[in-house]
């Protein structure tokens, strides 16, 4: 966790927290060490609603798409804060080396396993990238729901589901078995919904 990411997380979380009011439930589940944090995707304040529900020391790395890197100053920005491009639509084998590296170091890695935002469940499949970092590195998954789309002032309430170990028969799961393992995943992330954290 950098200094500058401290600076930035102290910054902007009371503004985050001020316009888009939420309640957290289920910190409880996540583990001590490394961890695959896996949202799902409805919108472009995704990221920043999960990562203020975390406590500012979270060791919190994030994967984004490549295209945000290309943008001037963002790109820069983004790399400060200690988030790492993948290439979306292939094999991005230098994202997935860092991926491996920063779960090996104890980190909590952010991904967002449907690749894309989408307005429900089942219009976006999870990809298998998530299942071969866990399996790799024997790190286990944590599902979130963070809600629907996020407007101003509408409370949401970001539910950690418990940790997921994706079961596989051999030493490294088959293509099926990161298929099935991926739709388990979305499907409790989308569970998760059902909690209401406001009640």
């Amino acid at each position: 966790m950098t200094r500058f990411y401290r600076i930035i997380y102290t910054l902007i979380a009371p503004f985050i927290r001020f316009f888009f009011p939420r309640r957290v439930v289920g910190l409880e589940h996540l583990p001590e060490g490394g961890a695959i944090l896996c949202p799902n995707h409805a919108s472009g304040w995704d990221p920043f609603v999960v990562a203020v529900a975390l406590p500012v020391d979270s060791r919190l790395t994030v994967m984004a798409k490549d295209e945000l890197f290309h943008i001037p100053l963002v790109g820069w920005l983004l790399r400060k804060l200690g988030i790492f491009p993948v290439k979306r639509g292939g094999n991005d084998l230098a994202a997935m080396k860092t991926a491996l590296r920063v779960l090996n170091e104890g980190s909590r890695l952010l991904v967002f396993p449907e690749g894309t935002r989408v307005d429900g469940q089942g219009e976006a499949d999870a990809k298998g990238g998530v299942v071969v970092m866990a399996a790799r590195t024997g790190t286990p998954i944590i599902p979130i729901y963070c809600g629907p789309k996020h407007k101003l002032f509408r409370k949401t309430t970001v539910v950690f589901g418990e940790p997921y170990w994706p079961v596989y028969a051999g030493r490294r799961p088959t293509a099926e078995e990161s298929r099935q393992a991926a739709e388990e995943i979305l499907r409790q992330i989308y569970a998760l919904g059902e909690v209401d954290g406001w009640k």
